[in-house]
């Protein structure tokens, strides 16, 4: 327990390190937030007015504290353009949690057959998903959602290549979903299925699963309590790893599809300059990828007990 809690507090050290490195990197790129809201035909007390405004005239590190400090206590501030951040992120990052939800869900349930399949019927799933499973996840994501929107749009025209947003502020329709969930989830599903077959491998060449198949126990019976109980720390860490993947790819894919999530958020903070809430979005998915490895951590130390 104690371990585990001192891994949280080492990945919160090291979220806040990032944190600081966002700003400033945002203070090194030209221009400032200021030039960015009021335009080229700003004068120069307009601009310094905005500056002192936003905050932009004290040093670097006297900012970063005070956003850190209101962020600990749940207050990420205000945008460049006066909107609330809170506000924000909380009608923006649910859509992107749920096409990042469905990807993982996606990822997690094709890994787990085709690398289940590909242990056990070597020869003819190595012919098909050895040189599937590398080009999948060796392809970015926005190439794989250019060629879905060329096949299942352009082409066959099954799917929307566009997302329209309802007034819940999510797609109007799942078909919406169809294809920004798959562009997302193609090439994790590559890696994981690897993985997932990898671990299933080596754990039966452990010598009690040998010693539970010469006492006739059943297929099944070996698979769920001699390999897989041994196969999961594995395959959980990589499922945590994937998250943040997800996460990431999800800000690319969502601009390809014009997706109403953090991805068009992120793009527009960055035209802007606006560190504030660039570092919110880092926050924020920082986060969510924290819970998850704190619970992949639970889960491989349950599983460790189990093998004692």
């Amino acid at each position: 327990m104690m371990s585990i809690a001192r891994l949280l507090i080492r990945r919160v050290v090291l979220l806040v390190a990032l944190l600081a490195a966002v700003f400033a990197a945002i203070d090194l790129l030209p221009g400032d937030a200021a030039r960015a809201v009021l335009g080229r035909d700003a004068t120069a007390a307009q601009l310094a007015a905005k500056e002192h405004e936003l905050g932009l005239d004290r040093p670097l590190p006297v900012r970063f504290l005070e956003w850190i400090s209101g962020v600990a206590t749940g207050d990420f501030g205000r945008t460049a353009r006066g909107r609330s951040i809170d506000e924000l992120l909380a009608d923006k990052f649910p859509p992107t949690l749920l096409l990042g939800g469905l990807a993982f869900l996606v990822t997690v349930v094709a890994s787990l057959l085709l690398g289940g399949w590909w242990s056990a019927r070597r020869s003819l799933a190595t012919r098909f998903l050895q040189p599937t499973t590398t080009a999948a996840a060796a392809i970015p994501e926005f190439v794989i959602a250019t060629l879905l929107i060329l096949v299942f749009s352009l082409g066959l025209g099954w799917l929307p290549a566009v997302t329209i947003t309802g007034r819940s502020g999510f797609p109007a329709g799942p078909d919406m979903l169809v294809l920004p969930v798959l562009a997302l989830a193609i090439p994790q599903i590559g890696w994981n299925t690897r993985v997932v077959r990898a671990a299933l491998l080596d754990s039966a060449r452990s010598p009690h699963v040998e010693s539970a198949v010469l006492d006739g126990l059943s297929t099944t019976s070996v698979l769920t309590r001699h390999v897989l109980p041994f196969a999961l720390p594995t395959i959980v860490a990589s499922f945590a790893t994937t998250v943040g993947m997800l996460l990431g790819g999800a800000l690319v894919v969502e601009t390809i599809f014009n997706y109403p999530g953090l991805g068009a958020v992120l793009a527009g903070s960055v035209a802007d300059r606006d560190t504030s809430l660039i570092a919110a979005v880092v926050a924020l998915t920082g986060v969510v990828i924290m819970a998850m490895l704190a619970l992949a951590d639970g889960i491989r130390a349950w599983a460790s007990r189990g093998r004692i």
